[in-house]
C-alpha cells in the first residue's frame, strides 16, 4: 500500500454494518465516510459524529460518489458487485456487509451471476429474496475489517502491524 492516509467509505443506505463500522473506524482511528441518498438521511445520534454525504436519490448516484472518491488502498464496504468490479481495478479493498472480500479472481464470476438474475427477474422468475443476515455474517464482517485495517493501518498507526 503506497499512502498512510486510509480511508473507510461505506455505502450506507442499505448497510446493516454500520455501528461496527464506526467502531472499528474509531479503534484504528480511521476516518469513515457513509455515503448516502438524501432519502436515507438519518438523525440518529450513534451516526452523527462520523461524516455523511448525501448524494440525489438517483439509482447510481452514491456509488458515482464512492467511484470518485476512494483511491488505492482505501476500503470500501458495499453489497453492489458492478461497484466492487470497478472499485478493485483502483485498487480498493472492497468487502460486503456480509464479510466477503472481494478479489479480482472472484468478481467476473460474481458479475456473471448477477446478470443471469437480473435475466431471469427480467422474465418473471423471482427468488424468495435474499436470506437474513446472521451473527455468524456480522461476525466475519467485523474479523475482515479488523483486519484489513489492521494491516493498512501500518507502522505508526493504532493497531497497525509492519507489512
Amino acid at each position: 500500500m503506497d499512502k498512510k492516509h486510509r480511508t473507510v467509505y461505506v455505502d450506507a443506505d442499505s448497510c446493516p454494518v454500520k455501528e461496527e463500522i464506526a467502531q472499528l473506524a474509531s479503534d484504528f482511528s480511521v476516518e469513515a465516510i457513509f455515503v448516502a441518498s438524501y432519502a436515507h438521511a438519518t438523525s440518529n445520534p450513534l451516526y452523527l459524529e462520523w461524516e455523511w454525504k448525501y448524494v440525489d436519490s438517483d439509482r447510481e448516484a452514491a456509488d458515482l460518489y464512492i467511484m470518485n472518491h476512494a483511491s488505492r488502498g482505501d476500503i470500501v464496504v458495499t453489497q453492489d458487485i458492478g461497484l466492487a468490479s470497478t472499485l478493485l481495478l483502483k485498487g480498493v479493498y472492497v468487502l460486503s456487509p456480509k464479510g466477503i472480500l472481494f478479489e479480482e479472481k472472484d468478481i467476473q464470476t460474481a458479475l456473471d451471476i448477477r446478470y443471469i438474475k437480473t435475466k431471469a427477474r427480467a422474465r418473471g422468475v423471482y427468488g424468495k429474496g435474499p436470506p437474513p443476515f446472521t451473527d455468524v455474517e456480522r461476525n466475519r464482517f467485523v474479523e475482515e475489517l479488523a483486519e484489513l485495517l489492521s494491516v493498512s493501518a501500518g507502522p505508526g498507526f493504532p493497531g497497525g502491524q509492519e507489512r
